[in-house]
């Protein structure tokens, strides 16, 4: 199904948004998310090319999400393409700077501005990406917020094992990105989870 204008609109803006804020969490250079670290820990065991572990562990994940009757949809194609180009461009304007305080500051801006990405581009119930999907796969029971710890934490453990390494900022990925793209969806009423576009409902 074609989405509207208004959860396109949600959800190029917010891939545009989480974009930028991934951009600001790797120019911080104090440790990536934990999807990333467990595909890079997968990439440095097996010698495989990281976009290609990148894309094998995302379809397993967003295969097994369905099992759970989250499925995927337009918006997990465009968060993955989208996303991928805005850090590439983004990347290319940003320098990691050499005072840690520096540093710092990037990795504080950074999360704000994944949480709002992250919760427009949910909220535009037009397919979630493989990490988020394999957290509303469990929610319920278990809240987005914490769902989406568990997976961030698992991965940067698994990444780790394998010979990725670990910061800061993984651990504050895992102990508080999840919690903030809650508080971010609750501050623009909006519903993470896919399976229906409560507004639309409204008007129907």
């Amino acid at each position: 199904m074609i989405p509207t204008p208004r959860r396109t609109a949600m959800l190029l803006i917010g891939c545009l948004v989480l974009g930028t804020g991934v951009s600001l969490l790797l120019a911080a250079d104090l440790g990536s998310d934990g999807y990333s670290t467990f595909v890079n820990g997968l990439t440095i065991s097996t010698g495989v090319d990281f976009w290609i572990m990148n894309l094998v562990v995302g379809v397993v994940l967003v295969a097994l999400a369905a099992l759970r009757k989250v499925y995927p949809g337009i918006g997990t194609v465009v968060q993955v393409v989208l996303v991928g180009v805005t850090v590439s461009v983004v990347l290319d304007l940003l320098t990691t700077p050499d005072a840690l305080g520096w540093r710092l500051a990037l990795l504080v801006a950074a999360f704000p501005v994944l949480a709002v990405g992250i919760a427009l581009y949910l909220g535009s119930h037009t397919g979630a990406g493989p990490a988020e999907a394999a957290a509303l796969a469990w929610d319920p029971p278990v809240p987005f917020r914490w769902s989406y710890s568990v997976v961030q934490g698992g991965g940067a453990l698994g990444g780790w094992l394998l010979g990725a390494t670990v910061g800061v900022g993984t651990l504050a990925v895992i102990l508080l990105l999840g919690p903030a793209v809650d508080l971010a969806a609750r501050l623009m009423s909006l519903d993470l989870h896919q399976e229906t576009d409560p507004v639309e409902e409204r008007a129907s």
